[in-house]
């Protein structure tokens, strides 16, 4: 014990906020191992003397009730990961082939349950995921009561330790996919997790994929749905998002919550969201096609039109909405990033103010501003924020393809990114998988 006292205080002891306090509570003699800022110091020593106090008053021995009241651990690096994940570490002069972790009072590091703020939830529940693991899955477990939802917990990490916890209905979960996650999350300990990119490392899967392998939702509903159509959802300590195994092409038209309306409603909604995700890709490539390579398929009176629009416009029709598009990203970018007072100020100056300076200097086309703005507002219609980069990505492919070969090269653009879109597998699974769990398609 003497050593790993030793040793413990050799990795940590430069830390300001490592503390060991010697303690003596009813002829027990031992020590309080901790991090002060993860931790109540005054509380968590307040919480171990009513534990041997309740053990002197049921005439218990006092080793033997902290024991029952914690976890035996003898592994150094154990230990060690057990203090920086903010819990009490206890040692016993007297017992020294092991130390005692204890749950301590912590420190309020953690935000509440608050309301999605990466999405709007309309007639359906307001809650959202957060940072803390343990929290989610309890959200997770009150959106579904039932005995066949199962839960496993992982260690993932070299030099940084994470948790890392799958859900999934022992029902209905596909069992291939089930465990060749458990087998790839089991394999991937000596995979550090900062990022996203790192858990598809884990998971095998490429980071270069313009297609999101991994749907994101921060809505316990959309959770519960998925668990309960056989997917898994995967939780990891410190990011506010479910991680759902794996991503299909209905994730960008589907919400759970769109059935809390009416049918005919729901059939309208994500129909809507199906003509704007084709609106997005289509619209830029379909006016460079008409303007610049097949004005013949045009009314004359509307070519006309454009013509007119274009006098005095000196770039050809592919610069000038590259032009356009490319300030556009910039305005959706920075009033992402801009803080909320400021954002709709930058969207407000880019959107309206600079559109019509550049129309009135002879820069670009009414026309072209009314197709942007259009592109721009079909965008919004994307259920998550990473379907929602895609497609705005996969929308040049076509706007290239319609600048060399106009109409023709729109419907090979939409081809090639269909073919793309069934080339993709995640864990053995289809992108374009339709196999939904009994009742799932009866009910939109």
């Amino acid at each position: 014990m003497g050593s790993l006292l030793s040793s413990l205080k050799d990795k940590l002891g430069d830390n300001d906020d490592f503390f060991i306090i010697e303690e003596k509570f009813d002829q027990i003699r031992f020590g309080v191992i901790g991090v002060r800022s993860l931790i109540d110091t005054a509380k968590s020593m307040e919480l171990i003397e009513k534990h041997v106090t309740t053990a002197a008053l049921m005439q218990k021995e006092v080793l033997d009730y902290l024991v029952s009241n914690g976890k035996r651990m003898t592994k150094e690096h154990e230990i060690i990961t057990t203090i920086l994940e903010g819990e009490l570490i206890l040692f016993f002069e007297d017992y020294q082939d092991f130390m005692l972790s204890i749950e301590p009072i912590r420190m309020p590091l953690s935000r509440s349950v608050e309301q999605p703020t990466n999405g709007s939830v309309l007639q359906g529940p307001l809650n959202s995921f957060n940072e803390e693991r343990l929290v989610n899955i309890g959200i997770l477990r009150k959106r579904l009561v039932s005995d066949q939802l199962r839960v496993k917990d992982f260690l993932i990490g070299k030099r940084q330790k994470k948790n890392v916890s799958i859900s999934y209905d022992a029902a209905s979960v596909d069992e291939k996919l089930l465990h060749k996650t458990v087998e790839l999350l089991g394999n991937g300990s000596d995979t550090d997790l900062h990022s996203i990119q790192d858990l598809m490392k884990v998971l095998k899967l490429s980071p270069w994929s313009t297609v999101g392998r991994i749907h994101a939702t921060e809505i316990p509903q959309q959770a519960a749905s998925c668990v309960l159509k056989g997917r898994v959802v995967v939780f990891v300590d410190g990011f506010p998002f479910a991680y759902i195994l794996p991503s299909t092409f209905w994730d960008i038209f589907i919400l759970e919550n769109d059935n809390n309306f009416p049918m005919p409603i729901t059939i309208s909604i994500r129909l809507l969201r199906f003509i704007g995700v084709m609106i997005a890709l289509i619209a830029p490539g379909l006016y460079v096609a008409l303007v610049a390579v097949n004005p013949e398929v045009l009314r004359i009176e509307l070519a006309l039109s454009i013509a007119e629009s274009r006098n005095g416009v000196p770039y050809p029709a592919l610069v000038e909405i590259i032009l356009m598009l490319i300030i556009l990203e910039l305005i959706v970018e920075a009033s992402i990033r801009l803080p909320k007072s400021i954002g709709p100020t930058i969207t407000m100056v880019g959107g309206i103010i600079l559109g019509q300076a550049a129309v009135d200097a002879k820069l670009v086309s009414n026309l072209l501003i009314i197709v942007l703005a259009a592109t721009t507002i079909a965008n919004a219609t994307v259920i998550g924020y990473q379907n929602l980069i895609t497609i705005r990505m996969l929308k040049y492919t076509i706007l290239i393809l319609a600048s060399i070969f106009g109409v023709f090269g729109i419907m090979a653009g939409v081809f090639l990114i269909c073919g793309y879109f069934a080339s993709i597998k995640t864990l053995g699974v289809p992108y374009f998988n339709m196999n939904f769990s009994k009742g799932g398609t009866s009910s939109g």
